[in-house]
């Protein structure tokens, strides 16, 4: 973990100028009488940003709440109205170093023109290659040399490792420096210590011809410590990209039309409620309103997580980022800007990503009072060696062998190193690993949260009635069907083709948007759609089925009724939980009546019907306020929030970009499984992450005597901290062993999808 604020200089160059009615684009209400804003703070990487920044706002005077959302790199400030200007925040901010500026939407989430991650990776494979080569020539001299080609080889390792130290150990130095200069310590101090004064002592006995060098073990060092940051950069970065699928859903603007009748294009924030906005088919609404001409069906997703298409007529309400599916409609704006559903929906997923920013992990936690406790026993080394008449020479060289010998490598590999191995056996198991701390969290839930539609079930609506359906009405459906794109329309001709039926020719076949299909067939009017457009009375008893209404003529309507399959080992799944002792319940923004078949047929007795996004976020807080730890499972655009403020969180890979971004850990195939084995897993890498912490703490406890003693050279310092690496990663490998026996929820074990289909599903899960 690091820090690397800018300088004071440089930060106070980028800060805006945030006064009077400039700020007032940022600054949103928080309350009675309070104010907030939010500010990017590129350089927040560590717990050291987060108490040091918190702290110091927090003091500002008229400031009620500062809080940091390590994950996105942002900064909550709530005020009392009039008592501060934001440029006040601005300022406290490059005061401690950090380069800050108003948080645009329109810049949330994981660019991928990442630059840390490439200068990180960049560092990294100089540092290896460094390591490796140097590494060579010390094999060399261990073997034994004569003095002069000793002295060679020492000059070769220091043309290639000073170089790649100054370079590769970027990342510290700067972070270190950094801290210092705004009176903090933190890892990096130590590391960066260690890293200089082996390789300048090594370079003082390499020109004095001196027998031992330690270039080896200043680039061995930075190359295992950068594996470990770039891991902990790209989980952070995956996390911050979550909002930034949500923005994708939001419309550049829309066409207004004007009382004259003229059409304009207003961009959207020049949008206001009373407007009348004209969406085509095929957009999305780029405003929440309330429809005056024209009927439709519309994609509402995002609100319901329903995949099949509403129809919408006049007077009926539509949201942002809904998108308009047949025909064109006219929309008086009600809500607009920042008050839209989709702006909302942005809001609560934020919110929900800062609340899971303060979890911190036990090797953090460590790690905070790790280096004073390095810096402490390297000073009374010295101080010792010195005192006990020591040359400076030999004082210098133990001090080094304990700042090297104590390096935190095994400790900030404790538990990236469970991460990685658990990440590519789920990988060959179907499952991504989308953020580490993931395992440690599903290890501790005790309760289950599904979404049915997509998630309990496959999203797929099949045929299942009417029992005895004549071949002719069958080919007459189906011949209208295959004129539309609806979901129930698509269902109805593959189940035709199933039973071998080609379908009818009907003649003159139109679309009306929101009702179904109309044609001529044999001389009769023929109608395919909802009840109401096919004239028939809604039954007295809704079973949760999905309906497709075909009338000949005034004949007798024949009703199509279709059900979404339950998932592959969905049964089984549930059963699994519940003998865990887990508490299972189902959040669907569907009808009761098809919720509740769904979970009757499961087992599952605690339901919620009707579920907004925000009702599904509220009943997840809920939870967490009453001390419950929901692992969230959906698939849905209206998922996103309670997935994000989820304890923890899964996702198939055939959920929605949104829906797969948020959740924690994304699932292949079609199979439910893997939510059941998973805890599993969770619980047994939990187990291997402590010991790997009690093996880091174990090996200083018996190394920093013997260092301080001078039992050890720099150079064999750093042998026996590369080899406590080592030990903590073969420790970590035996998970991978565990779970390739580890059976799944239906009982077969090592489960695993193809590489073709697994590396498909990565693509589309990316």
């Amino acid at each position: 973990m690091y820090c690397c604020p800018l300088p004071d200089a440089e930060a106070s160059a980028r800060t805006p100028w945030l006064k009077g009615d400039e700020a007032a684009p940022w600054v949103t209400d928080a309350g009675p009488g309070l104010k907030q804003i939010e500010f990017i703070v590129p350089q927040a990487n560590c717990a050291a940003c987060i108490s040091s920044i918190e702290g110091r706002l927090g003091r500002i005077a008229g400031v009620t709440k500062a809080r940091v959302n390590l994950t996105a790199r942002r900064v909550a400030v709530v005020w009392r109205e009039g008592s501060q200007e934001p440029q006040a925040f601005l300022d406290c901010l490059a005061s401690l170093g950090y380069a800050a500026r108003p948080f645009d939407p329109r810049e949330t989430g994981f660019s991928h023109d990442d630059a840390e991650g490439r200068r990180l990776l960049r560092a990294l494979a100089v540092a290896g290659f460094a390591a490796a080569n140097v590494m060579l020539f010390s094999v060399s001299i261990w073997s034994g040399t004569d003095p002069q080609t000793r002295d060679l080889f020492h000059w070769i390792s220091a043309l290639i490792a000073l170089p790649a130290v100054v370079y590769a150990g970027g990342p510290f130095f700067t972070s270190a420096a950094n801290a210092l200069r705004h009176g903090r310590v933190n890892m990096d101090v130590p590391i960066s210590l260690g890293v200089i004064l082996a390789s300048a002592m090594s370079l003082f006995e390499t020109m004095h011809g001196r027998e031992h060098a330690f270039f080896d073990a200043a680039v061995t060092l930075l190359f295992f410590l950068l594996i470990g940051r770039y891991l902990d950069h790209m989980m952070r970065a995956r996390a911050r990209s979550a909002v930034s699928q949500l923005m994708t859903l939001m419309a550049s603007g829309a066409t207004i039309v004007e009382p004259d009748g003229s059409r304009r294009f207003v961009a959207n924030r020049g949008l206001e409620p009373g407007m009348l906005m004209a969406v085509a088919a095929g957009d999305r609404f780029a405003a929440d309103g309330c429809i005056e001409t024209g009927s439709s069906d519309v994609d509402r997703s995002i609100v319901t997580g329903e995949s099949a298409p509403e129809p919408v007529n006049r007077g009926d309400e539509v949201q942002a980022g809904t998108l308009n599916l047949t025909g064109p409609l006219l929309v008086r704006i009600t809500k607009a800007g920042g008050d839209t559903f989709l702006s909302e929906l942005i809001r609560l997923m934020a919110a929900a990503e800062q609340g899971q920013s303060h979890y911190v992990r036990l090797a953090d936690r460590l790690a905070r009072y790790y280096s004073p406790v390095v810096h402490i026993l390297a000073a009374l080394t010295l101080i010792g060696w010195l005192a006990l008449g020591h040359g400076w020479h030999d004082a210098l060289m133990a001090a080094i062998a304990v700042l090297i010998i104590t390096c935190p490598c095994a400790l900030g590999l404790a538990i990236p190193a469970v991460q990685v191995v658990a990440s590519g056996a789920l990988f060959r198991r179907g499952v991504l690993l989308k953020n580490g701390a993931a395992l440690e969290k599903i290890a501790e839930i005790d309760t289950v949260v599904f979404d049915k539609t997509g998630t309990l079930t496959l999203g797929s609506p099949v045929m299942v009635g009417p029992p005895a359906v004549s071949s002719d009405n069958l080919a007459l459906a189906a011949g209208l069907a295959r004129e539309s794109r609806h979901p129930l329309s698509r269902a109805l001709v593959a189940a035709a083709a199933e039973r071998g039926i080609a379908p009818s020719v009907p003649v003159s076949v139109t679309e009306h948007p929101g009702f179904g299909l109309a044609a001529t067939w044999r001389g009769q009017r023929v109608r395919l759609g909802s009840r109401a457009w096919c004239g028939v009375a809604e039954p007295a008893d809704d079973r949760g089925l999905l309906e497709i209404v075909l009338r000949i003529g005034d004949g007798t309507p024949v009703v199509f009724t279709f059900e979404d399959s339950m998932r592959p080992a969905a049964r089984p799944t549930i059963a699994s939980l519940r003998r865990q002792g887990l508490a299972v319940e189902v959040l669907s923004g569907d009808r009761a009546a098809a919720v509740g078949r769904a979970a009757s047929e499961l087992g599952i007795a605690t339901v919620y019907s009707r579920m907004s996004p925000q009702a599904k976020l509220a009943h997840v807080e809920e939870l967490a306020a009453a001390g419950k730890r929901a692992l969230v499972v959906g698939d849905g655009v209206n998922d996103a929030p309670a997935l994000a403020a989820g304890f923890v969180s899964m996702a198939p890979a055939t959920a929605s970009d949104v829906g797969r971004t948020a959740a924690d850990v994304v699932f292949m195939g079609q199979s439910l499984a893997p939510v059941s084995w998973l805890r599993s897993v969770g619980v047994a890498a939990q187990a291997i992450a402590r010991q790997n912490i009690l093996l880091a703490l174990g090996y200083n406890l018996l190394a920093v005597p013997i260092a301080m003693l001078g039992l050890v050279t720099p150079l064999i310092a750093a042998l026996a901290m590369s080899s406590s690496s080592i030990i903590v990663v073969a420790n970590a490998l035996r998970l991978g062993w565990r779970m390739n026996a580890m059976p799944d929820a239906d009982g077969k074990a090592d489960h695993r999808e193809t590489a073709a289909g697994a590396a498909g599903a990565v693509q589309r899960a990316a």
